[in-house]
This record gives C-alpha cells, sequence and structure tokens, in this order.
C-alpha cells in the first residue's frame, strides 16, 4: 500500500466512517471554513489512484468507497511504526506505551486479559 499524506488519510477516514459518499458528502461534513470541491475532489481521485477508492458513476456524480478495510490499514501503519521506530519489535512499542505513563494499570490488566484469552 502507498503512504498516504496525513489530509488523505483523514479523507479516507471519513470515507469509511460515511461506507459511500459524494465528494459534496464530505465537504459538507467539514468545519469551516470549507475547502473547494476541487481540492477535495483531487484528493479523492488520488486515494483512487493509490489503490484504496474506487467510484460508481450516476450520470455526472460519483460515489466513492473504499476497497481497503480500515483493520487492513491500521495494521499495515502499526507495522510500519514498530519497523521505522521500534526496530521491528512489538515487545519495544508495548514497553515504550507502558513506561509512557499513558496507560492506567486497570488499562495493563485489561490487555493483560486480552492476550490471555486471545492465546488460548
Amino acid at each position: 500500500m502507498e503512504k498516504l499524506t496525513k489530509a488523505e488519510e483523514e479523507i479516507l477516514v471519513m470515507i469509511w466512517d460515511k461506507e459511500a459518499c459524494t465528494v459534496s458528502d464530505l465537504i459538507k461534513d467539514m468545519p469551516e471554513p470549507k475547502p473547494a470541491h476541487s481540492t477535495i475532489s483531487s484528493f479523492v481521485r488520488i486515494l483512487e489512484k493509490k489503490g484504496y477508492l474506487d467510484h460508481k458513476a450516476y450520470g455526472r456524480t460519483y460515489e466513492y468507497f473504499p476497497i481497503v478495510k480500515k483493520e487492513d490499514y491500521s495494521r499495515g501503519r502499526l507495522s510500519g511504526l514498530v519497523t521505522d521506530f521500534f526496530d521491528g519489535s512489538i515487545n519495544e512499542l508495548v514497553s515504550f506505551i507502558v513506561k509512557d505513563d499513558r496507560m492506567s494499570i486497570k488499562e495493563m490488566q485489561t490487555l493483560l486479559n486480552k492476550i490471555k484469552k486471545d492465546a488460548e
């Protein structure tokens, strides 16, 4: 999968949430000041060219839908993160999260319970 820019990723997330939509649908949900239709249309076409979206044409209106699942994209991003910043070690990633003090004891226990359950 080709890497996405932050803006491309934000638009892809919006499309995952909607499941299918037009460029106008996307713009409607964006905060003010609204971006130009041509700007969002360009991002959507880039996402389609990169293989993340496809479309159905209804006359001159295109409805876009994701062809890459959010879970698959997330898995790829996490794998890249682990490779790029943690020498390919999931253990190093988890260690970093725990040491960062953003994870409560309760969250750690929940994670350990999930790991135990998934390992069975």
